[in-house]
């Protein structure tokens, strides 16, 4: 990765590197330097998972019995859904039950962040969460296409889910001036656009890939699918007999408010103003350093108290699951103020602010890039000019 893209302001008028969102800015980094960070961060990771133990599989199991207890909470008031306060706080209990289970435990766990703890039911192969999404198609989207190639255009296709325009290096299309409504109804049915991100819809649109290619995530896919509208929207209804219709609505609305907000999240994570992207090109021949560079500037975090942090799974800290994603996320609080000082003292840019600032600069991003970029100016232009080793002799 060799990047020296030109500032659009003058050097007189640049804010220091490290501010609640990253700025237009100027890093300059040997090879030596990229290297160096990398270590740094690997010893971070070493000294942290040499502590890992009872403390966090008890951290774990607190999350689960929360997440439990709520669900049953939700279904019982369910019975007394004739109530509107019952109702409502049903509801409520029901969407941060799922929120508890996609992103505290589902997330974290098919990471692999708890394998240490050699239990199959926290295993990251056996875990299944209650989603639309099978596992086992979501760890190979996820896991390794996402975090492998994290922010490469082309490569990692959270970059859009395949139906949004989220760089000004994506190609204009008249297509993208519905980028605000996809978005939108994305937020809305997130589970459902998890669930078929696997699938490449916009390739099997354009000829690419073939409906027989993904028979068998199709399978995958209507089975469990067909498990969770059978569990939320016909047995739990059926069971509170003539409350079917209030109960329905209610678990929809609960799936609702877990959608909205693990798309608020991730997308606050991931594309707020000053998260880059990058080439192919310049990710050839990556080093484990220039790696962890990557991932640092790709990547946004969300300012709040624990409480906040505990809803989002600790993505939250999205710059620390991009470099650390099979450390337990509980670490990530902690581990964040070394990151945060590394990033200080080498000039790099540690890009966090409020969600109403992230979310609010994700959306403008959104509406922005629905236009042809000579329409709109680029407010991500990071200057990052990582010399190569013989560059610099040479120099």
């Amino acid at each position: 990765m060799a990047l020296h893209i030109s500032a659009l302001h003058d050097a007189t008028t640049r804010t220091p590197a490290l501010t609640s969102v990253a700025p237009i800015t100027e890093v300059d980094l040997t090879r030596e330097q990229v290297e160096e960070i990398g270590r740094e961060l690997e010893e971070l990771r070493a000294r942290i998972m040499s502590d890992v133990g009872e403390s966090d599989r008890e951290y774990l199991y607190k999350i689960i019995r929360a997440q439990r207890g709520l669900e049953i909470g939700g279904r019982a008031l369910m019975y007394l859904g004739w109530f509107p306060p019952a109702w409502i706080a049903a509801v409520g209990m029901l969407g941060v039950s799922k929120i508890l289970d996609n992103m505290e435990i589902g997330h974290n766990v098919m990471h692999g962040q708890y394998d240490w703890m050699r239990e199959d039911t926290y295993n990251s192969r056996e875990f299944e969460w209650d989603t639309v999404c099978p596992a086992e198609q979501w760890r190979h989207s996820h896991n390794y296409m996402h975090h492998t190639f994290t922010n490469i255009i082309g490569e990692d296709r959270d970059i859009g889910y395949g139906i949004l325009r989220m760089a000004r290096d994506q190609k204009w299309n008249p297509v993208y001036l519905g980028n605000l409504g996809y978005a939108a109804a994305l937020m809305v049915l997130f589970e459902w656009g998890v669930m078929a991100h696997d699938l490449e819809v916009e390739r099997i649109a354009t000829g690419e890939r073939k409906w027989s290619d993904v028979k068998g995530l199709v399978k995958g896919m209507w089975r469990k699918a067909g498990k969770q509208v059978l569990k939320d929207y016909l047995i739990f209804p059926a069971l509170t007999g003539p409350l079917f219709i209030p109960t329905l609505l209610g678990n929809a609305s609960a799936n609702l408010i877990r959608n909205l907000w693990a798309f608020s999240i991730i997308f606050c994570g991931h594309f707020p103003t000053g998260a880059q992207t990058f080439s192919k090109e310049e990710c050839e021949n990556e080093t484990r350093g220039e790696w962890y560079i990557r991932q640092m500037l790709g990547s946004a975090n969300i300012t709040g108290g624990q409480l906040f942090h505990i809803m989002s799974g600790n993505l939250s800290h999205q710059i620390e699951h991009h470099l650390f994603p099979d450390v337990p996320a509980n670490r990530y609080p902690e581990m964040s103020q070394e990151v945060r000082e590394i990033c200080q003292r080498h000039g790099l840019p540690y890009n966090t602010g409020n969600l109403r600032s992230q979310l609010g600069s994700t959306w403008k991003k959104i509406a922005k890039l629905s236009l042809p970029n000579s329409w709109t100016r680029d407010d991500d232009d990071l200057v990052v000019n990582i010399e190569r080793a013989n560059a610099v002799k040479a120099g």
